[in-house]
């Protein structure tokens, strides 16, 4: 009876795939990072090392390839701002670092300031990312409240747009390599915070324009 021969053909087929992908999402990682979402999906095929049909039988879409990449530092951004919180028994300086990481990923990474300030309903994957990011900062802000600490009236919305605002000038330092830029802001914008200032807010946006940030903006515009 004849030795019979497993072909190889579909596992190296199968390790060309993961390669590949592999690939495309480093790529897509540095790219997006440095030059936010308007990069040519056609660099980072150059500089992934394959073609253009390669990438879209993993990414049929851009955004689908930028949902990729971007869950996952939200994800890590979300599990670490729990994981401050939980550590941290001043619920202020809870919310102090929460605002310090955010704004120190933001200077760092064009698309996620992009993503972080678009309507919330831009995309599936990028929603759910937020869905687990915003109840984190509102339990900070409650905990603030509960212990007296923040000024009075203010909401997760509110530090949400905060994030929204100085996420852009943490990018504006970071080309201008003068990081104390938007570390001096933030540090005003925490003692604004405090709740030392007493005079009233005025009311709240409607729900629906939460999120309201550079997709608006532009919608606007054209």
């Amino acid at each position: 009876m004849g030795k019979v021969v497993k072909s190889t053909d579909g596992s190296a087929s199968r390790s060309d795939a993961v390669r590949n992908r592999r690939a495309i999402l480093k790529a897509a990682a540095v790219l997006f990072a440095s030059r936010g979402e308007g990069v040519d999906v056609r660099e980072i095929a150059r500089c992934a090392g394959v073609g253009m049909g390669t990438l879209y039988r993993h990414f049929p879409t851009k955004d689908a390839l930028l949902d990729t990449v971007l869950h996952e530092d939200f994800a890590e951004w979300t599990d670490t701002a729990r994981h401050a919180a939980q550590a941290q028994c001043d619920p202020f300086e809870a919310l102090s670092f929460f605002m310090r990481d955010a704004l120190e990923r933001q200077s760092h990474h064009r698309a996620l300031v992009q993503r972080f300030a678009e309507t919330w309903d831009t995309t599936s994957g990028i929603a759910t990312c937020r869905r687990e990011l915003h109840p984190v900062i509102d339990d900070l802000v409650a905990r603030c409240h509960d212990a007296g600490v923040l000024r009075p009236g203010v909401t997760g919305e509110d530090v949400s747009l905060l994030l929204v605002a100085l996420g852009h000038i943490a990018q504006l330092a970071a080309a201008q390599e003068r990081p104390e830029m938007w570390q001096r802001t933030l540090h005003i914008t925490l003692d604004g915070l405090q709740p030392v200032h007493k005079a009233p807010l005025s009311p709240n946006p409607p729900t629906e324009t939460r999120g309201i940030g550079t997709h608006a903006v532009d919608q606007s515009s054209s």
